[in-house]
């Protein structure tokens, strides 16, 4: 078992990383602060592949969960109504300021869960299991929480720093081979915005999956540290989300997965980046390893369509956005691009 130790404003917490590791990272974690109650929140799918391992698991440390609340898998359940029946649970179960919340599941869960435990009686602790690769190597550190609007993806969250993120390799061999692939576009993401030999890697088929996975997370809990609000240098890590983000809603949350979108949203932009004077080679590069990792390389929605919805992005401030281009494989540089320049070169 490896261990990652992530500083932020509120202290610190660790990362446990490895195989069959649930239970002595679990019996670690537990130990670091005494919780009165501790309580699961899964979606379907997940619970009922891990579910009960986990409960027992939690047995075996000597504690009991106060509840669990399962909603339907899936991103169209990230919405505001699954977390009001997150809290109607908590309080079900009696949940205090001194609970725990377990979010045992992939980002959907991880980003639901969090943000229910960050609003909960202003905040109580959760710690983060993430079940699939996407998970394990990004939405779960870091503290970022939410949910998804009509209008767009994670519009209403919170910064909520976990009280540990516990990444079992074990919780990826029951994920369907489209899972896996959805979780490259970020792995793909992490070599091109910080790391050169590890998109090598990843294109050449020549790095191992641990190592893979232990590497990205490692670049995520270091960003992280360095801007834990997103006030600068963590804004690299929404290279390929802005357009992913509009490629993802334009789809229904149904036609791309969030990893599949974000790889779309790589080589939107490689194809800004290019308009913008930076090495125009870098959209046959990342096509070439999507394409070698089953992702989809297709762009075929308006210009206007996409324009819509990365208006409404978060990221934008009056006629302008912020957007992540790549100064070279494995530096990403952040610029501010005006909406209509994007209109244009997005028309193109």
């Amino acid at each position: 078992m490896k261990k990652i130790k992530v500083a932020h404003s509120g202290g610190s917490y660790n990362i446990y990383v490895g195989e069959n590791i649930i239970s002595d990272a679990l019996g670690e974690a537990l130990s670091e602060r005494e919780y009165d109650r501790v309580f699961l929140v899964s979606d379907s799918n997940v619970h009922a592949y891990w579910g009960e391992h986990v409960k027992s698991e939690l047995e075996k440390c000597g504690r009991t969960l106060a509840g669990e609340h399962i909603f339907k898998a899936g991103e169209l359940s990230k919405r505001l109504q699954t977390v009001a029946d997150m809290y109607a649970a908590f309080a079900g179960a009696s949940l205090t300021r001194k609970s725990l919340v377990i979010a045992l599941g992939g980002g959907v869960c991880g980003d639901m869960a969090g943000f229910a435990a960050a609003t909960y009686l202003r905040g109580i602790a959760v710690l983060q299991m993430p079940t699939t690769l996407l998970s394990q190597i990004d939405s779960s550190i870091g503290g970022k929480t939410g949910v998804d609007l009509a209008v767009g993806k994670n519009l209403v969250g919170a910064f909520h720093q976990p009280v540990a993120v516990i990444a079992d390799s074990r919780f990826l061999d029951t994920l369907p081979k489209r899972y896996i692939d959805d979780g490259m576009g970020e792995a793909i993401k992490y070599g091109c915005i910080a790391d050169k030999a590890l998109f090598d890697g990843i294109a050449n088929n020549s790095i191992d999956r641990a190592e893979m996975i232990y590497r990205c997370m490692k670049i995520k809990a270091e960003v992280v540290e360095a801007d834990e609000f997103e006030q600068n240098i963590r804004a690299i890590l929404n290279y390929g989300h802005t357009l992913g983000h509009a490629v993802e809603k334009l789809g229904g949350f149904e036609r791309f997965s969030h990893g599949e979108s974000v790889g779309i949203g790589m080589l939107y932009a490689a194809r800004i980046g290019a308009a913008m004077g930076y090495d125009g080679t870098y959209e046959a590069k990342i096509r070439e390893v999507l394409e070698k990792h089953s992702l989809p390389t297709v762009m075929d929605y308006p210009a206007d369509e996409l324009m819509a919805v990365v208006c409404s992005d978060k990221k934008r401030t009056a006629d302008e956005i912020k957007f992540i281009l790549l100064e070279e494989l494995g530096k990403a540089v952040i610029v501010k691009i005006q909406l209509t320049r994007l209109a244009r070169i997005l028309e193109k």
